[in-house]
């Protein structure tokens, strides 16, 4: 039964989420024309994908000339937790048909999980409604479709001398940065650029990959010791 209430709130619970949505999917329109993806292809990618590190993987590796299975699988491994996500959220929504699950699973997204989780943990008469979760979805996409489009239209504006390659790698920076806080991030971190530079010379745009499970295996081992 549709919940007019229930709907407005998720729309408020997201407008501040916009402060950070908004530029980001800017970053990501100009990362996409930067690196050499047509316009139509990314607005397509921006609405399929609707993830900001897919896409910046999508454009960073397309712009390096991987293939497009390569580009595939990161995106889907970038892209595993949520699977987790699903997991702890199916529960409340079981008593859902399987088109409304299919539509808040395109919706979802970290920020629209972790508001959703919290509301049906604390207020668990709320259950299988989905209204709130509409509402909190679509406040993310819409803005979301729209500075993409905006960030292509940039982006095909800006002179080739302008040289827009550093603006993937930039993004990257900015969204790593602010989590090297323990240990075992930052042993991570390194161990990921360590060996992406070490790998760099594989075929297909592999090294990195590959560079991505070093840091992965590194962090491991430094919890394992820390243990």
């Amino acid at each position: 039964m549709y919940s007019r209430a229930d709907f407005l709130l998720g729309i408020r619970t997201m407008l501040p989420v916009q402060i950070g949505t908004i530029p980001f999917g800017l970053i990501c329109g100009v990362a996409a024309v930067a690196a050499g993806i047509p316009a139509p292809a990314a607005l397509a990618m921006s609405a399929i994908m609707f993830s900001g590190t897919a896409q910046l993987v999508a454009a960073q590796l397309y712009g390096a000339g991987a293939p497009g299975l390569v580009i595939l699988v990161s995106c889907v491994v970038v892209s595993l937790r949520f699977l987790m996500y699903s997991a702890a959220i199916a529960p409340h929504l079981r008593e859902l048909s399987d088109r409304w699950r299919a539509v808040l699973s395109y919706l979802l997204t970290d920020q629209v999980f972790a508001a959703v989780i919290q509301r049906f943990r604390h207020q668990p008469e709320h259950r299988g409604h989905p209204w709130f979760f509409l509402g909190a979805g679509l406040t993310l996409w819409v803005p979301w479709q729209i500075s993409n489009a905006l960030g292509v239209l940039v982006g095909a504006l800006v002179p080739p001398s302008w040289s827009l390659d550093f603006v993937v790698p930039l993004s990257f920076v900015a969204i790593v940065a602010p989590l090297l806080r323990e240990r075992v991030a930052i042993v991570s971190a390194l161990g990921g650029a360590i060996g992406a530079l070490a790998l760099n010379g594989m075929p297909m745009q592999l090294g990195m990959i590959l560079g991505g499970t070093v840091g992965i295996i590194a962090g491991i081992g430094v919890e394992r010791l820390r243990r």
